[in-house]
């Protein structure tokens, strides 16, 4: 009888002996796989975090500037927009929009046509390569686009979209996501 006494506790003992290894085991190894899921995720968020630019276009210098992350310039490009001054407040009133907005679209317009209303019918190229179209609530086709006519670049004189000559425009569309924030600034007489 007392054999099986010590048998039993014998056997209760290893069967302790695993349940503190196995719990023993679960400490060591549940932290170490928290801190690995963790390292993965804080280099991926890191990742998506330095792909982040903004762009700010200043209607008083007529210039569209792209920032990283650091506040580090990437692009600097002369610019045209809208025809009147202010804020755009109705469509077909020829003003560019002004405050935060982020892109909605990026389209191909090379084969896009566009008539001024100028006598000269619908002009091939009108929006250069692309439209980079912005989400500006009311409005749906505001964008940031190329031009057929680069000696509008420094002046008013688009329906209300910001141009660009279609080389900077091109090179400007290798860094621009969807999503990416766009700051719009009014110049002295827009207020």
């Amino acid at each position: 009888m007392m054999n099986t006494k010590r048998k039993k506790k014998t056997q209760n003992t290893k069967i302790y002996r695993a349940i503190l290894w196995s719990i023993c085991i679960l400490a060591i190894i549940l932290p170490y796989c928290g801190f690995v899921y963790v390292y993965k995720w804080y280099h991926k968020e890191a990742e998506r975090f330095q792909e982040a630019s903004v762009i700010v276009i200043d209607k008083n210098t007529m210039e569209l500037k792209m920032f990283d992350y650091k506040g580090i310039l990437k692009h600097s490009y002369g610019i045209a927009c809208g025809k009147n001054y202010g804020n755009k407040d109705t469509i077909g009133d020829l003003k560019t929009p002004e405050g935060v907005f982020h892109i909605q679209q990026i389209q191909d317009s090379h084969s896009w046509k566009h008539d001024f209303n100028d006598g000269q019918g619908k002009i091939e190229g009108a929006y250069g390569p692309w439209f980079i179209r912005l989400a500006v609530p009311g409005h749906n086709g505001i964008g940031i686009h190329g031009t057929h006519d680069s000696n509008s670049i420094g002046s008013r004189a688009t329906e209300g979209c910001i141009r660009l000559e279609n080389s900077n425009l091109e090179k400007l569309v290798k860094d621009v996501k969807v999503g990416m924030l766009v700051i719009i600034t009014p110049s002295k007489e827009d207020l």
